[in-house]
């Protein structure tokens, strides 16, 4: 199993972010968490990336536990918050190998040049300073830098949140691409349509706790937006 969650739990004081979340996500599996704000969603990635300490219960990357091995289950994650982090005097392939090198990869440049390619920026852009860059190019940079890495994990959190629907989908088609390689995604959305159009599993989220998990094969984008704000009343 790639990612997997047993009993996992964070609490702030009397404030409970996440109940006991049990999940496995197999190669290839795309589980989408969908949930209102301060369901949880983003605490459960910010866990498997060790960037905060369970409660209790744990989170493992291939059978690594994340609090306890952080540094080696790193090496098997790549991570694509709302906003993508670059630096922005560099151009978009200085980006990728500065990253690239601090993941421990050394990667000649026209690989380098290939990955960001395959991740559909444009040659020239390449080579243009990511402070001109608009979002959905600068998360194609954090797909390339995921290839590059040879990430068998993709963490992601709201990363169709402001773009457009031109880059959405073009963000939706790379998610796939990836799936279709056996990468293992994670990713903690609101958007319902994505979700039934990459996941192969959708989770919906409410108050800490995991409330359902579907197939999206098993149920139309109205049925998982009707199944959906049902939950979110009760």
């Amino acid at each position: 199993m790639v990612l997997e969650a047993k009993g996992l739990a964070k609490h702030y004081g009397d404030f409970v972010a996440l109940k006991g979340l049990d999940l496995r996500i197999a190669s290839g599996d795309v589980f989408c968490l969908l949930g209102a704000n301060g369901a949880g969603k983003t605490t459960t990635i910010q866990l498997f990336l060790g960037f905060i300490q369970p409660t209790r219960g744990s989170a493992t990357i291939m059978g690594k536990d994340v609090a306890k091995e952080g540094t080696e289950t790193r090496r098997y994650v790549a991570y694509i918050p709302e906003n993508v982090m670059l630096y922005p005097n560099l151009t978009g392939i200085e980006n990728l190998e500065f990253f690239t090198t601090l993941a421990g990869k050394n990667v000649a440049d026209a690989d380098l040049l290939g990955f960001l390619e395959s991740a559909g920026l444009a040659r020239e852009a390449a080579f243009r300073r990511v402070g001109t860059y608009s979002k959905g190019m600068r998360q194609k940079v954090g797909i390339a830098m995921a290839m590059a890495k040879g990430a068998v994990a993709l963490l992601l959190d709201e990363p169709t949140s402001g773009l457009d629907p031109k880059a959405s989908n073009e963000f939706s088609r790379l998610l796939l691409t990836l799936r279709d390689q056996g990468v293992a995604v994670l990713m903690a959305t609101h958007d319902i349509f994505r979700s039934k159009e990459v996941g192969t599993r959708v989770g919906i989220m409410k108050h800490g706790e995991l409330v359902a998990t579907l197939d999206t094969g098993e149920w139309s984008h109205a049925d998982l937006e009707n199944i959906y704000l049902q939950h979110m009343h009760d």
